[in-house]
């Protein structure tokens, strides 16, 4: 049977019942654990994760024409592209490093440094102009985003091995309820920014929101006592880890991420702008509306994973992820606008923490790093495809605008309609990209079900 909510309790240490001396020791000392502070410290790392992410994007502009236009105004908009790329690589690299680090330095100590990252990162960004003049203050910015990029790596390294080593029996549907906080960060982030916006405070006390969740994650960490990873806990060499790493099938897995996370996080950026201009609705309320809904849903997930199992709730998030993203394409209403949105929503607010759970459940033995790796392909999967994604937006644009030119000269509704026309290819070529994976799921799931079922394996 696939894990579910209703699986003993009895059973939080990370041995199998049958066992040595060792084992009992390691299920003791799991049992002794805080698992609720432990799981809010979590929940909490998450929020810090988002609410750093949403801020980033919301102050990019200010940051543009703060620091970056003084400088060169001609090629600022490429030294702000830079400046925020930085902090995807240095989450990419952090979390595929930071997870074999976890066993190395402790889980205590990668989350003080995420929150250190976190603190300095923003703070260097925010007094950029004060620590230095001229050029220089590119390469402050540009150090704050990686620290930024570092602490939200860090996290992740931590958060998704936590979770899976205190709910062993229960990881898809806990490690949604984790990653339900990513969109309640980003709601968080959202309304805390309007709030401080209408009231006509600086960009500066928005991003200074960020310390207040890196900061809490330092005091939560006061008195709490961390749990071993499962692989460690169960005696799992280093050398087998990394061999999981590289098997076959964990690579059907890895790459799968680099397509659910496209279906999920390339469309963002086209929806807003898609909606807004073909059917009048106003992007914050969409951003709200959409990552409300994943954060309800992904509540959820565990009465999902008990009917369908992991993989064919992810066979079902592609389906309707590659449905509502066709059906953007052909809204033309705001209810119609909002059904489609619905559709899509649904179907990718599963996505990234059932992968994350599915890499653990199948392959416990690659212990953290497994997890990592498949943050690591979602993360180049925002830094290599949406660029391209942007690219045939741009390519669309232009066509139907008949020239470079003639897209140069277009303004108000004309603008509006060409733009809106691009966002729709866009929706349909990046629909294709789940549709590819309900063969690969589905593969999967059939060879699951031939099997009598899918059993995660326990170590």
């Amino acid at each position: 049977m696939e894990p579910t909510a209703l699986a003993p309790k009895t059973s939080a240490g990370l041995m199998q019942p049958a066992a040595s001396g060792s084992a009992a020791l390691a299920t003791d000392a799991h049992a002794a654990l805080d698992k609720r502070k432990l799981f809010i410290l979590a929940v909490v790392a998450c929020t810090a994760n988002s609410m750093s992410f949403v801020a980033r994007t919301s102050i990019a502009e200010d940051i543009r024409k703060t620091f970056f236009d003084p400088l060169d105004p001609v090629h600022s908009a490429s030294l702000l592209g830079s400046a925020l790329g930085i902090a995807f690589l240095g989450f990419a690299f952090t979390v595929a490093f930071g997870s074999y680090l976890v066993d190395v330095l402790g889980m205590r100590n990668i989350l003080i440094i995420s929150s250190a990252s976190f603190a300095s990162g923003t703070l260097l960004t925010i007094f950029a102009d004060s620590i230095t003049q001229g050029p220089a203050i590119y390469w402050v910015v540009w150090l704050g985003m990686l620290l930024s990029g570092i602490g939200w790596g860090s996290s992740e390294a931590v958060i998704n091995p936590l979770t899976t080593t205190l709910y062993p029996d229960d990881k898809t549907h806990k490690l949604n309820v984790l990653h339900a906080w990513w969109p309640g960060g980003n709601i968080i982030g959202g309304l805390l920014g309007l709030a401080i916006g209408s009231l006509g405070m600086s960009w500066r006390v928005k991003f200074a929101t960020v310390l207040i969740p890196a900061l809490a994650i330092l005091v939560l960490l006061v008195g709490s006592k961390f749990p071993k990873t499962e692989r460690v806990a169960a005696g799992i060499p280093t050398s087998e880890m990394f061999k999981q790493a590289i098997r076959p099938a964990f690579l059907i897995w890895f790459f799968a991420m680099f397509l659910t996370a496209a279906a999920e996080l390339a469309p963002g950026q086209w929806v807003d702008m898609a909606l807004t201009r073909t059917v009048g609705i106003q992007g914050i309320w969409l951003f709200i509306y959409v990552n409300g809904l994943m954060f309800v849903m992904r509540h959820f997930a565990g009465t999902m994973v008990h009917k369908l199992s992991s993989v064919g709730l992810l066979w079902c998030s592609c389906l309707l992820a590659s449905l509502g993203l066709l059906a953007l394409s052909v809204a033309n209403s705001p209810l119609l606008g909002f059904l489609a949105a619905t559709v899509w929503g649904v179907g990718v607010c599963y996505m990234w923490p059932t992968m994350l759970a599915s890499a653990s459940e199948r392959f416990p033995r690659g212990g953290a790093l497994v997890m990592g790796l498949i943050g690591f392909a979602g993360c180049c999967s925002i830094y290599f495809v949406l660029p391209q994604m942007g690219k045939i937006f741009d390519a669309t644009k232009i066509e139907v605008a008949g020239g470079e030119e003639a897209f140069k000269q277009l303004t108000g509704a004309a603008l509006d309609r060409v733009l809106a026309v691009a966002s729709i290819a866009s929706f349909k070529i990046v629909a294709i990209l789940p549709a590819i994976l309900l063969f690969v799921f589905g593969a999967i799931w059939l060879s699951d079900r031939a099997k009598g079922g899918f059993k995660p394996e326990r170590l």
